[in-house]
């Protein structure tokens, strides 16, 4: 049986929610697990709308935040799919902060997640291919395939030690 495709788009989803002052320190400042918890929750909704299935998330490249966001700030999430395995997928995630005063819009955080796809036992599941349109989506595909063979031979040399 040929596993199904789909396209970058079809999976793809922005998301923003208002930092209000649960969300941050007493200075103002949105707390960095606070925008890596929401990172999770839009990559894990990309990848389980890609998959439909439960996916879990297995890794987290690094994160690193640019800018500082603050209370008021609307957060944006924009994620997609950027790379399918057989059973894993990569989904890139960028992160802006709106100031709602002025409508300036601040690149504020980047990062890459590994899911994988599990069937209803809870075993790894086959990942539908992914199709990669536009000049964007063919560069994020080749990008994330060498990362996944960089995650995989530290993957074997930890093992080896």
């Amino acid at each position: 049986m040929e596993r199904p495709s789909r396209r970058v788009s079809e999976s793809a989803l922005e998301i923003a929610r208002l930092m209000m002052p649960q969300d941050a320190n007493v200075q103002g400042n949105v707390y960095g697990g606070t925008i890596m918890k929401l990172m999770d929750e839009a990559a894990g909704s990309v990848a389980a709308r890609h998959c439909r299935t439960n996916v879990v998330t297995a890794s987290v490249d690094r994160m690193d935040f640019f800018k500082p966001v603050y209370i008021g700030n609307l957060l944006i999430l924009k994620s997609s799919v950027n790379f399918v395995g057989k059973t894993s997928l990569e989904l890139g995630v960028r992160i802006e902060a709106e100031n709602m005063r002025t409508g300036d819009i601040v690149h504020t955080g980047s990062s890459y997640l590994t899911f994988v796809a599990l069937d209803d036992q809870g075993r790894p599941a086959l990942v539908p291919a992914i199709i990669a349109e536009t000049n964007t989506e063919k560069r994020r595909y080749s990008e994330a395939q060498m990362r996944r063979e960089q995650r995989l031979a530290l993957a074997r040399k930890i093992d080896k030690s």
